[in-house]
């Protein structure tokens, strides 16, 4: 039996978007510097790293298994990231006398990026990389987050989806010395979840985001990079009935790469965002060990 949305039904529901857009912005939505940068092909890249992120009611800690390939893309530079998360999720808050309180862990939705470059990186081997020198770089990606996470219908909180989540993206990268300025637009598009807290069809239109980095490279090969992203749209439906209006949202992050050897780096994120439709700010921050290697890590 579908449950009536009833205003308390309404607001939790608008409490846990705003948690889902935090926890996704730290996924499929990610501040993600460099994307469309050139690499040699047939490296292999191996992380492990932590994000935690943290709202005035909520907190959610993940821990991060990734694997990133670059190879070759009809003559350009190509990527391909799987990332797999595991989660912890606890929440609490106050509606009137009554507390509300919840907490799931697991693994969540795995995600999945495929990235190519259209224009300006060509697919090169280590050695011809070296003498390569970026100007412009056109590219294009797509993630999918699947819906394979720890989900139960009988819970509001949860750290799966239940949804697949399509966001395809079209980007490009400017070089003007160590300086890298990189602008990109994506749309994230939602399936609907038709067993949404006790049989229930959730659906969401799609979300509009732009991005841009400002990056600096350090002859060290470390780099630093300034970070906004804006989203908007988003309107969320329950059994038909609208939960929420257009969200409209803004992250400003940075992150640091340092290496610490020929095959190893580690990576420092930190994003502050705003939720202007909800009215809550989050902050999300994190560390990624990455050990390179094959053809073009020797």
């Amino acid at each position: 039996m579908l449950r009536p949305v009833s205003a308390l039904f309404r607001w939790l529901l608008c409490a846990t978007f705003a948690l889902l857009l935090a926890g996704h912005a730290a996924q499929a939505q990610e501040i993600e510097a460099r994307l469309y940068s050139n690499a040699p092909i047939d490296y292999n890249f191996l992380g492990i790293g932590f994000t935690q992120v943290t709202t005035s009611k909520f907190q959610m800690n993940t821990e991060i298994v990734a694997y990133n390939r670059t190879f070759d893309v009809f003559g350009q530079s190509g990527k391909v990231n799987v990332i797999l998360p595991y989660a912890q999720l606890h929440g609490q808050t106050t509606v009137g006398n009554q507390v509300i309180s919840g907490s799931s862990v697991g693994l969540t939705d795995p995600i999945i990026r495929l990235a190519a470059n259209l224009y300006g990186a060509p697919a090169l081997t280590a050695d011809e990389f070296k003498h390569y020198t970026q100007d412009l770089i056109i590219g294009a990606n797509l993630s999918a987050v699947v819906p394979w996470g720890e989900y139960n219908s009988n819970q509001l909180f949860n750290v799966g989806a239940n949804r697949t989540f399509l966001q395809p993206g079209l980007g490009v990268s400017k070089a003007n010395g160590p300086w890298r300025y990189e602008l990109s637009g994506d749309i994230t598009f939602f399936s609907d979840n038709k067993n949404f807290y006790g049989g229930n069809n959730l659906s969401e239109q799609p979300i509009y985001s732009g991005t841009g980095h400002l990056i600096y490279y350090f002859p060290s090969t470390a780099w630093l990079s300034t970070d906004v992203t804006y989203y908007s749209g988003g309107q969320t439906f329950v059994n038909g009935q609208q939960v929420n209006n257009n969200q409209e949202n803004w992250l400003f992050g940075a992150t640091l790469s340092m290496p610490v050897n020929k095959h190893n780096a580690v990576k420092f994120h930190v994003t502050e965002g705003a939720f202007f439709s909800q009215g809550q700010y989050y902050t999300m921050y994190g560390v990624m060990w990455q050990y390179r290697w094959g053809d073009g890590g020797k």
